[in-house]
């Protein structure tokens, strides 16, 4: 018995340490632009795509559980593996393809965060000249370590979509029977189910995490504890989701449906619930902890990919003066994104069509994954034999769906 304590302490305590970049993924994961997709889904289909959300956490995980194995047994990014493996026109395909999706999911969360602003008298532009400076500063005075503290500290206040979902009091009765109908010829459904699937598995999620785990030093010995933490992030990410449509649903029920053009108008569902001042209070700390999370993981993301694919070193480790190319690239994404959400774009089509974007580069990100997990892992951890085969079915009719809703959706 002496001798049992102490070996679990320690096994506790290296658990403990290699848990968090998988958490903070899967929390930027319900950023803005999920909150907003989703509240729109329930807005104008009810219940109608609930069942995805649950559909997606499996996905999820296959997915980013691939980006573990990568990292923590090769030791390289997901760029630098891509430019090592299939050379210099690829590493820039898939580059390219994460920039749009890193900067799309930029402006998503600053004009969330403006929204928030608005919501309480604040001009957008102050709003977004505060966040990039703190942002920025945060960063540069930080090592990997204390960003993601921070980032998991404000990811929490997402779960106030929980006590949302539960105080809106849903009829069981009617969710049942909107997901047995499921409108798949139409086009405005096929659109929101392309968004709805592309704010969930991103380009910037896969670059992230992968490079996350090689700058906080992990190994091949935490590929356990980084596999649980990377499962309970993907379940939290798609319960969270599933909250914040449930409460919309619940909340513009009997109103037919309805598009929803602004955050304010989200902010709805939850002073529907909670009451004017106290459910404005909630919806704002919740949406701006996920949309807080993306916007520093998408920005360190776009920093980190392009260091990958031009040979620079990089690290949050290194002061700017050490590694003036990183924060230089962090700071230039950050201020373009604040400049654009100023400019006054829709902030709820952005943040849907830009999911629609995500889910049409689908075939590009999970191809890549999948041809790296088969070919660039040590034979003991390679994607092979019955699991190989399942994950490039799952990997090829996701493909194939985000495609054909996103095109059957945009076109009619």
């Amino acid at each position: 018995m002496n001798h049992s304590h102490p070996l679990s302490l320690s096994r506790l305590r290296h658990l403990a340490a290699a848990l968090g970049p998988g958490l903070v993924v899967m929390l930027a994961d319900t950023d803005a632009g999920s909150v907003i997709t989703a509240s729109q889904s329930g807005a104008q289909w009810g219940y109608r795509l609930l069942l995805l959300q649950f559909l997606i956490i499996p996905l999820l995980f296959v997915a980013q559980e691939l980006t573990v194995r990568l990292a923590l047994c090769t030791g390289k990014g997901y760029g630098e593996l891509i430019l090592q493996r299939f050379g210099s026109a690829a590493a820039r395909l898939a580059t390219a393809t994460l920039v749009v999706s890193c900067f799309g999911a930029l402006v998503t969360q600053m004009s969330g965060l403006a929204g928030v602003g608005q919501l309480f008298g604040v001009p957008v532009w102050q709003t977004i000249a505060v966040l990039a400076l703190l942002i920025f500063a945060m960063v540069c005075t930080g090592s990997y370590q204390s960003v993601e503290r921070v980032a998991i500290c404000l990811g929490v206040f997402e779960l106030a979509f929980l006590v949302v979902a539960w105080r809106a009091n849903p009829d069981y009765g009617q969710l049942v029977g909107q997901l047995r109908h499921m409108p798949l010829g139409n086009r405005d459904y096929l659109y929101l189910l392309a968004a709805n699937l592309g704010t969930s598995i991103m380009p910037w999620t896969v670059f992230y995490q992968q490079s996350a785990l090689i700058d906080k030093g992990l190994e091949q010995a935490d590929l356990r504890a980084a596999r649980l933490d990377t499962l309970i992030g993907a379940v939290l990410c798609q319960v969270v989701t599933a909250a914040v449509l449930v409460a919309a649903a619940a909340a513009f029920e009997g109103r037919g449906s309805m598009a929803l053009d602004n955050i304010p108008q989200i902010a709805e569902a939850f002073t529907a619930v909670l009451g004017p001042h106290t459910g404005r209070l909630l919806f704002a700390v919740a949406l701006s902890g996920g949309a807080l999370v993306a916007t520093i993981v998408v920005c360190l993301t776009t920093a980190w990919a392009l260091g990958e694919v031009s040979g620079k070193h990089h690290s949050l480790e290194n002061h700017p003066r050490e590694a003036p190319w990183f924060y230089a690239a962090f700071g230039l994404i950050l201020a373009a994104g604040g400049m654009l959400v100023s400019s006054g774009i829709n902030l709820v089509r952005l943040s849907i069509a830009t999911g629609v974007v995500n889910a049409l580069l689908l075939p590009v990100v999970l191809g890549f994954l999948y041809w790296l997990a088969h070919r660039e892992l040590p034979e003991e951890h390679r994607l092979k034999g019955w699991y190989g085969a399942a994950v490039a079915t799952v990997f090829t009719l996701t493909a194939g769906i985000g495609l054909y809703s996103g095109i059957a959706g945009a076109l009619g």
